[in-house]
């Protein structure tokens, strides 16, 4: 497994400062994600245009995204919150940071947590879950999901920090 550099971040907008400047929106175009996800990636700081994958302890889709050109992206992953198996680890995070994603968001377990830790990538889950996926069902890319009840679209821009994460159906800041 190879990773590399953190690349520079402070360029990203604070998430706190999105909410103050968004916080009476109530067209539904700016989201904020419940706080429930853990960190496992080298990068605490990411933002980017969304892509997205839904699948279901099967992650033949996300191994898919992350080997194909990330161009700054952030890959939204609706695993249907599952906590039975893991959709990303280490040789998909190296992946996602050799490839130029900027995050990638599970809405359901990653595994090999230490080799994730070292990527310079940001990376947001559940959980850990020693346990991968079978092979069961291809899954879909680029539609709409739904993610801890917040839909996420394609072309959204997730904003993640410390504090949390945020989506906007434009770019902001």
């Amino acid at each position: 497994m190879e990773c590399f550099a953190v690349m520079d971040t402070t360029h990203i907008p604070a998430t706190c400062d999105l909410c103050d400047a968004h916080k009476g929106d109530g067209s539904g175009a700016f989201r904020v994600l419940p706080p429930v996800f853990r960190d496992f990636g080298a990068v605490r700081r990411f933002a980017g245009p969304v892509a997205t994958v839904k699948c279901f302890e099967d992650n033949t889709p996300v191994k898919a995204a992350v080997e194909s050109a990330g161009e700054g992206r952030v890959l939204v992953v609706d695993g249907g919150a599952s906590l039975r198996r893991a959709l990303l680890g280490g040789n998909l995070g190296a992946a996602a940071a050799r490839n130029g994603w900027a995050g990638v968001v599970i809405d359901g377990c990653v595994r090999d947590v230490a080799e994730l830790a070292a990527c310079a990538v940001g990376i947001r889950a559940l959980a850990s879950m020693p346990l991968p996926t079978e092979r069961q069902a291809p899954g879909q890319r680029d539609v709409a999901v739904q993610v801890q009840g917040v839909w996420v679209r394609p072309g959204d821009w997730l904003y993640a920090d410390e504090d949390g994460m945020v989506v906007s159906a434009e770019r902001l800041g």
